[in-house]
């Protein structure tokens, strides 16, 4: 979505390795689109051993651009930020350890498991069953690279962030040119305003995102992300002071002005908020469906 600090302009072609510090390289997936901007970026960190982060999709010219990519050096392990099908099929394709927090659903939230068909699971990567797991705060290091997992909920239940030497890996958390897709259930709005305020605390200074280009002043983008959902939250709020609406209803309301080919996960991030609200004790449902209609309390 084109609006607030983000940074549209990245240009990459699909395939070719950029250097972004003297142990970090990125290859661009060739999956560009609405959700993936630029495509999936796959990271590479260290020299000569090296850990790669975000495999990416099971796309076998992005397979071959990433061995490219690698000139020789060994992948000593997989780090995948989050089973999405644009982040972690190719991670089998490599003869090496593949370090995640654990299925999609590893961490989801109890209330998602008691509010019947609320849609969601696009994009999932069912297969994805990594070999170690990996828990918050966890540090993982090989010949020349060290990271620390940070468990970062919210955009899906198992996200991992990566951080090294001062720089995040921060998967589709915090992106530079988006704001993330929140969609239940898998996708869990106070676990990701939660996930993002544990960001903010850290004193990190660059992230480098899944998708777009670097994050250069990550904490005032954090700054925005937080205000931005506490503000959609309001418009949310206002709309339902007229009465009892749908998802689709306020959906058209507050996303008036967004692309509308963005509506559907629009509504997504809408119905993220409702959740969010009920957990709260804000607002009350009729039903947790597509013809549910929402109130406040």
């Amino acid at each position: 979505m084109a609006m607030g600090p983000f940074q549209t302009n990245h240009n990459v072609v699909a395939g070719e390795v950029v250097w972004l510090a003297d142990d970090v390289r990125t290859v661009a997936a060739p999956n560009a689109g609405p959700m993936t901007f630029t495509g999936t970026q796959t990271y590479i960190l260290g020299q000569g051993t090296v850990a790669l982060i975000d495999p990416g999709p099971a796309d076998a010219r992005h397979l071959r651009a990433i061995r490219d990519g690698v000139k020789g050096d060994v992948i000593e392990a997989v780090l995948v930020t989050h089973s999405h099908a644009d982040h972690s099929p190719l991670a089998a394709a490599f003869d090496a350890p593949v370090y995640g927090f654990g299925s999609h659903d590893a961490a989801r939230a109890e209330i998602m498991g008691g509010l019947g068909d609320v849609g969601g699971g696009e994009g999932i990567d069912p297969a994805f069953s990594p070999d170690l797991l990996v828990a918050d705060g966890e540090t993982i290091s090989g010949n020349g690279w060290q990271v620390e997992a940070i468990h970062t909920p919210g955009h899906l239940s198992n996200h991992l962030c990566f951080a090294s030497g001062g720089r995040v890996f921060s998967g589709d958390h915090v992106m530079g040119w988006a704001s993330t897709l929140i969609s239940p259930p898998d996708g869990d709005l106070g676990a990701y305003m939660r996930s993002l305020e544990k960001m903010r605390a850290r004193p990190d200074r660059i992230y480098y995102p899944g998708h777009g280009g670097p994050v250069e002043a990550p904490h005032d983008l954090i700054d925005w992300l937080l205000d931005h959902r506490r503000t959609r939250e309001g418009q949310i709020v206002g709309q339902l002071e007229g009465g009892a609406m749908t998802v689709a209803q306020i959906t058209a309301a507050i996303y008036h002005d967004v692309d509308p080919r963005l509506h559907g996960a629009a509504g997504r991030n809408v119905l993220a908020h409702l959740i969010d609200l009920f957990e709260r004790k804000i607002v009350t449902a009729d039903r947790f469906d597509a013809g549910g209609r929402y109130e406040l309390v």
